[in-house]
């Protein structure tokens, strides 16, 4: 029996606690963290090693298992950004705007910790990390329920990090892990209003819609991609291949993967077999609508309505020949989940064109979407990719985390 209200009065009273500390006490946290989960890797690995046989036993698809497989470089990866966070200004206490109004009163728009984040999530255990350690350097405690197919190893991992930051003289509860798959403990962290101060689902468009239907938690919505890369008229063929070969294939379980082609008819027919033989390579199944199957001899799959509107996750990747970039964008913005789109194009005016329509959080020009991602851009690592437009948008970093106080000064006004 798991008692949710406890677990938010005790986050609440440590997000008090931890609200008041100095960067470097956060800090040094964060580096025992880092410490702690580098001492502890065969720990972590062996209780992975269960998931992933739990995993294979249900038979998820093997894309899925890749995305809550850990090993040694990724391992290395989640330390290296727990590391990384030391290195990045605290966002805590600055000042965004500063006035002095005409009757003397200095008021200072000041960004202050959240509270307490509560985070319901899928798959991927380095989120359980990513998301534990960004919360405490923004100076926020949080509730962590993972997936169960990675019940394992998120249990070790927040064990590990909760003795750590007990070690660095934090209160552990600046991090919890809600231990069970049971849904109605799910339910009842979606309606904990009383202590949790914001809800961050990441993963599926059904857990997404879940939260956001079930919860009377403020909620920023992330994680869904199905993600576009439009190839316009004059794109460098050379690098549109390669783009889209990278976009879909590099790892296509996760969010920021391409999903659909779009192809401008006056280079489909140069193009498309140059990306088939791209796609072939990695068994990638492509999906097409009828001009491009035409283009390639028919053998390819016919793509349904459905299948644009999907996020694969998978090798797999819906095509489609457009006559002009405007199609191209009406046909984005009718299926997209508004995370990650790019444009292919050597004409100025249509990458501005481009950029300025199309209505997604991340928009590239000449460059793969795989990029989006916290610690690519600079972020650290990140504690999800919004994709709606309040207060959040994109990866969220730190400042993400954090919201705003007024602060007045004065010298005896009154009104």
């Amino acid at each position: 029996m798991i008692d949710m209200v406890q677990m938010g009065k005790n986050a609440q009273a440590a997000s008090c606690v931890l609200a008041q500390q100095l960067s470097n006490v956060k800090d040094r946290a964060l580096l025992a963290i880092a410490d702690a989960l580098d001492k502890n890797k065969e720990k972590i690995l062996s209780a992975n090693a269960e998931d992933i046989r739990l995993a294979h036993e249900t038979n998820y698809k093997a894309a899925f298992i890749e995305r809550l497989t850990l090993n040694d470089e990724r391992i290395e990866g989640i330390t290296d950004a727990v590391r990384y966070l030391t290195e990045l200004n605290d966002p805590v206490g600055v000042v965004l705007e500063g006035i002095t109004r005409p009757n003397g009163l200095k008021i200072y728009k000041t960004a202050v910790p959240m509270g307490v984040v509560g985070m319901i999530y899928e798959s991927r255990p380095n989120v359980t990390v990513d998301a534990a350690t960004l919360c405490l350097k923004a100076g926020n405690a949080c509730i962590l329920r993972g997936g169960k197919e990675t019940l394992n190893s998120n249990k070790v991992l927040v064990d590990i990090m909760r003795s750590a930051l007990e070690e660095a003289g934090l209160p552990k509860d600046c991090i919890q892990l809600l231990e069970t798959p049971e849904r109605k403990y799910a339910d009842e962290m979606m309606k904990l209003d009383e202590y949790i101060d914001v809800l961050i689902p990441r993963g599926s468009a059904g857990l997404i819609n879940a939260v956001r239907t079930n919860a009377t938690i403020p909620v920023i919505a992330t994680g869904v991609g199905n993600c576009h890369t439009y190839v316009d008229y004059n794109a460098d063929i050379e690098m549109a291949v390669s783009i889209a070969d990278n976009a879909k294939n590099s790892r296509p379980s996760v969010c920021n993967a391409m999903e659909t082609l779009l192809v401008h008819e006056e280079v489909a027919e140069v193009l498309l077999p140059l990306v088939k033989e791209r796609m072939d390579a990695h068994g990638t199944e492509m999906r097409c609508c009828d001009k491009s199957y035409d283009i390639l001899g028919g053998k390819v799959a016919k793509a349904t309505e459905e299948d644009y509107a999907t996020e694969y996750e998978d090798y797999i990747l819906a095509v489609k020949v457009v006559a002009d970039i405007d199609e191209a964008i009406a046909h984005t913005n009718r299926y997209s989940t508004s995370h990650s789109e790019a444009i292919v194009t050597n004409d100025y005016a249509n990458s501005k064109k481009f950029t300025a329509l199309v209505n997604s959080a991340t928009v590239y020009v000449n460059a793969s979407t795989r990029f989006t991602d916290g610690g690519e851009f600079g972020y650290g690592a990140e504690i999800g990719i919004s994709t709606q437009k309040l207060h959040a948008r994109g990866p969220m970093g730190l400042q993400a985390l954090t919201t705003v106080k007024f602060i007045i000064e004065g010298d005896g006004q009154i009104r």
